[in-house]
């Protein structure tokens, strides 16, 4: 999870005065898990779900509500620049969203600087997925001019001199010489031109989503700057805009918005319009379990730096400040009534509802797959469903398809929902490769797939999956083994060839199993080198896995 550091003082210049001691026991209301405190500083782990909470700026905000030193809806004034950014159409083929602002009269220090670039980079994993969905650049507006022009280039052409750079470089050189372009490159993998921002006198400023240009690089004696969000998803690009310059104008930082002219239509950005959202009486106390009136409900939801008007005795309409984009629902709404009036006075209840339960056939059939396993020698592990896709296709040689992806995950190894077990057996096996070998294991467990035909547009499916790692395995043991299993799960087994690039090809195949509950399909062999040296183990692993078809049953 995002963690931030920053000292009681920065706190205290903010407008919040509370000592160390009592800050340490409000914090975690809050949302946070103190990490580490001195006499000086602090450092504190947010949940993802509170992007706007990833600065001092941030923090210091919610702070000053809870404790009701300043209570309502944050006002921050946006002037008319009347700067232009053009959107050349080619790049709306590419990256094709936009965001931009000015702040002017920001004051930065060393400690500033450092902070501005951990709150930029903490928005780039968690709402930015590591830059794919947006990217961010603050850049020295004193030494540009506008207007600004956001457009493809072709890849050798528009050279200029990268961030902590000394020669002008080529995009595509970037790519490959730059520690952040190879990084980064994936993303405009494909594209033959790529972003940049340019100012009116043709001065790269950014090449998002890649890196920015020396030229405007921020300083302790830069004053006014510009801000640019790029990226796949205009309402995720507005939400990072919208947080940035939230944060900028706390610490005294005056707001200036750009008219962005895109081929088919013009837009002004920021818009730090508040949202507005209704919130019922009677669902609050419910929800919470509390008796309050409508009159404490605006009182608590005032300390949640929000607005809230009265309808009538069971309806208040709720002003909600543009930086909280965690707000989706009226339940949010209510969890924020709930944080301010104070968690630890809610007293908790037994439901008064008494129930029956039965074990599911989905989860009943996992015994007889287990007891088989376990007959076999094989040892079985538990895994997140949650995981990366570095480790889910990068580290195991596949090509990313369509996944589930957590829109702000907790972290930047769980950042999808799996579609295949095995890459977690790989990650036990190289976290445990100082044990005794053979390691024989398996894993039971649900993935997930994208259905555009569900109503949920999600399909759950069981899966078995295992793998065999000491120093002579190889495609015959897998082989008896996967036969042996379907044997004793009453499946009748067909082999066909297979171009799984996970395993050598040619020691590789795929499997169907039938029977008359239905039928299970995967595939088996042995892991390619180059998975086995991904995961940084030192011999030989075969594996295998299937998946049920048959239709879940409740």
């Amino acid at each position: 999870m995002p963690v931030i550091t920053f000292e009681y003082d920065e706190l205290k210049k903010l407008g919040v005065s509370l000592e160390k001691d009592e800050l340490i026991n409000i914090l975690p209301m809050l949302g946070s898990d103190i990490e580490d405190y001195d006499d000086k500083t602090i450092k504190i782990e947010f949940f993802p779900n509170r992007p706007d909470q990833l600065s001092v700026e941030g923090v210091a905000r919610s702070l000053k509500g809870f404790i009701s030193e300043e209570t309502g809806l944050p006002h921050y004034p946006v002037k008319e620049s009347n700067e232009k950014v053009y959107v050349d159409e080619e790049i709306v083929k590419i990256r094709p969203f936009i965001g931009f602002a000015l702040v002017k009269g920001v004051d930065f220090t060393e400690g500033k600087l450092k902070q501005v670039m951990d709150f930029q980079e903490n928005l780039h994993w968690v709402i930015g997925r590591d830059r794919k969905k947006v990217a961010i650049g603050i850049h020295n507006l004193d030494v540009v001019e506008g207007p600004f022009y956001y457009f493809g280039t072709k890849k050798d052409e528009n050279s200029f001199v990268p961030l902590d750079h000394e020669t002008k470089t080529t995009p595509d050189e970037i790519l490959i010489t730059h520690d952040k372009g190879s990084k980064y490159s994936h993303l405009l993998k494909g594209f033959s031109r790529y972003p940049l921002i340019l100012d009116k006198n043709n001065n790269v400023i950014s090449m998002p989503p890649i890196i920015n240009g020396e030229l405007t690089k921020i300083t302790e004696n830069t004053k006014n700057i510009l801000v640019d969000v790029t990226g796949t998803d205009e309402k995720a690009v507005n939400q990072t805009l919208n947080i940035i310059c939230s944060s900028f104008a706390e610490s005294g930082g005056k707001i200036e918005s750009l008219k962005i002219e895109y081929p088919n239509k013009t837009m002004t950005a920021p818009n730090l319009t508040p949202k507005e959202k209704i919130v019922h009486l009677d669902t609050t106390n419910k929800l919470i379990g509390v008796d309050i009136d409508a009159d404490e409900v605006k009182r608590l939801l005032s300390k949640a730096r929000m607005e809230t008007e009265i309808v009538d005795e069971n309806m208040l309409s709720v002003k909600i400040p543009a930086y909280r984009i965690d707000i989706l629902h009226e339940v949010d709404l209510i969890e924020n009534i709930a944080i301010n009036y104070c968690i630890n006075k809610i007293k908790p209840n037994m439901p008064e509802i008494a129930t029956t339960a039965n074990e599911s056939l989905w989860f009943s059939g996992d015994k007889s797959i287990r007891e088989v396993m376990i007959g076999l020698g094989f040892q079985e592990i538990m895994s997140l469903m949650l995981t990366s896709e570095k480790n889910h296709y990068n580290k195991m040689n596949q090509e990313i398809t369509e996944h589930v992806e957590v829109a702000r995950p907790i972290s930047v190894e769980r950042t999808m929902i799996r579609t295949s077990l095995l890459n977690g057996l790989m990650e036990f096996l190289e976290d445990n490769k100082h044990e005794d070998l053979p390691q024989k294991i398996f894993e039971i467990g649900d993935v997930l797939y994208l259905d555009k035909d569900l109503e949920t547009k999600t399909k759950t499916v069981k899966k078995l999956s295992v793998v065999v790692c000491h120093s002579t395995t190889n495609f015959s043991e897998i082989k008896s083994t996967i036969a042996s299993v379907l044997l004793n799960l009453g499946y009748d087994m067909e082999i066909g060839p297979s171009n799984n690039s996970s395993f050598i090809a040619g020691r590789v195949g795929d499997v169907i199993g039938r029977s008359e509950n239905g039928i299970i399909k995967g595939f088996f062999g042995e892991l390619s080198p180059k998975v086995i040296g991904n995961f940084d183990l030192d011999y030989p692993v075969t594996g295998f896995e299937v998946e049920f078809v048959n239709k879940r049953t409740e």
